[in-house]
C-alpha cells in the first residue's frame, strides 16, 4: 500500500475517533444531567428510588406467587401509589 494512501487513512481514523469520543462525552454529560432531574423529581415528589437489592425481595414473592404482596412491598419501599406499583410489577413478572 502506499505509505500517503496509509497515512491518510491513519489520519482519517485519528479524526473518527475524536469525533466519536466527543460525542460519547457529551452523551454522557446529558444523561448525568437528566439523572439529576430524575433525582431532583423523585425527592419533590417524596418517591424513593428502590434499588436492585430492594427489589429483589418483590421480585422473591412474584415467583411465589403472592402478586398482592409483592404490590404492597412494592409501595412501601416506592411510595408509588397502588396502580404504578401494580403496573411496575406486573413489568417484573413478564
Amino acid at each position: 500500500m502506499d505509505m500517503t494512501v496509509l497515512l491518510f487513512s491513519l489520519l482519517a481514523i485519528v479524526a473518527l475517533w475524536g469525533t466519536v469520543e466527543a460525542r460519547v462525552r457529551r452523551i454522557d454529560r446529558r444523561a448525568a444531567h437528566l439523572e439529576r432531574k430524575v433525582d431532583l423529581l423523585l425527592e419533590h415528589l417524596g418517591v424513593q428510588d428502590a434499588g436492585p437489592a430492594e427489589l429483589s425481595e418483590v421480585e422473591v414473592l412474584l415467583r411465589k406467587g403472592k402478586k398482592i404482596q409483592a404490590i404492597k412491598l412494592y409501595r412501601e419501599i416506592t411510595g408509588a401509589d397502588l396502580v404504578e406499583a401494580k403496573a411496575a410489577v406486573e413489568r417484573l413478572e413478564a
